[in-house]
């Protein structure tokens, strides 16, 4: 059963600004790479352990952001790709996952939230709003295969959950900021929603990996529960 992973930077526990962290200028940025490429491999971990035995990594994050001398070994790496917003995507998985992720743009108690970049205030097919998880989901749904897990910050695992019900959640930090922000210039907006209580890193990961478990176990086990997420054109 092979496995997509999208990763992203800004969701991952211990992860604490945009600025010291999430560029390559950042002075903590090499010390993100490496906690996003931990939680990864425990959610490989995880579905490996409920029976999955292919992974395909895609480091998503706009920089780059995996740490590919520490990632897994089972894992194939996805960086580079000829069309941007495809990320290697195709019609030869299973299921895919997120890793890292953040909530929309807008979103309420969110940390570092922003679908694309920060000067976006919302994004929407057919009336319906997306983030980039959305985005990816739909995307995925359009290959046939569909979404089972998803690690993050709790903003994002709500905006998941609400989009697609089946969906496993694992949420390893949660956002401070009241309101959505919407009265915010691009700059206000970069630096509003920086406020996050965070879990552990390694207590984070060992809930990564067993919600992977459990997410892979459940889709095994009922696999019709789990439906690609399709947009129809209007």
């Amino acid at each position: 059963m092979k496995i997509v992973i999208m990763t992203d930077l800004e969701g991952v526990s211990g992860v604490i600004n945009r600025d010291d962290w999430i560029f390559p200028e950042s002075r903590y940025y090499e010390k993100a790479k490496e906690l996003l490429t931990k939680e990864v491999n425990a959610a490989i971990e995880g579905f490996a352990e409920a029976g999955a035995d292919e992974f395909f990594v895609i480091d998503g994050h706009g920089h780059g952001a995996i740490e590919v001398m520490l990632l897994d070994e089972r894992a194939l790496y996805s960086r580079g790709w000829a069309v941007p917003h495809q990320f290697g995507l195709n019609g030869d998985f299973d299921a895919i996952a997120w890793v890292g992720q953040h909530a929309k743009a807008g979103t309420p108690q969110a940390h570092i939230a922003h679908t694309g970049y920060q000067g976006m205030i919302d994004s929407r097919i057919n009336g319906i709003s997306l983030g980039e998880f959305g985005h990816i989901a739909a995307l995925a749904g359009q290959y046939g295969y569909p979404a089972i897990f998803g690690a993050g910050d709790k903003a994002f695992a709500l905006e998941a959950k609400a989009l697609i019900p089946e969906i496993h959640t694992v949420w390893v930090k949660e956002g401070v900021a009241i309101g959505r922000g919407d009265e915010c210039s691009f700059e206000e907006y970069a630096v509003r929603n920086l406020g996050a209580v965070h879990i552990h890193p390694v207590r984070a990961r060992e809930m990564i990996r067993k919600g992977a478990y459990e997410a892979m176990t459940d889709f095994r086990q009922n696999p019709d529960k789990f439906k690609p997420y399709i947009i129809e054109p209007p």
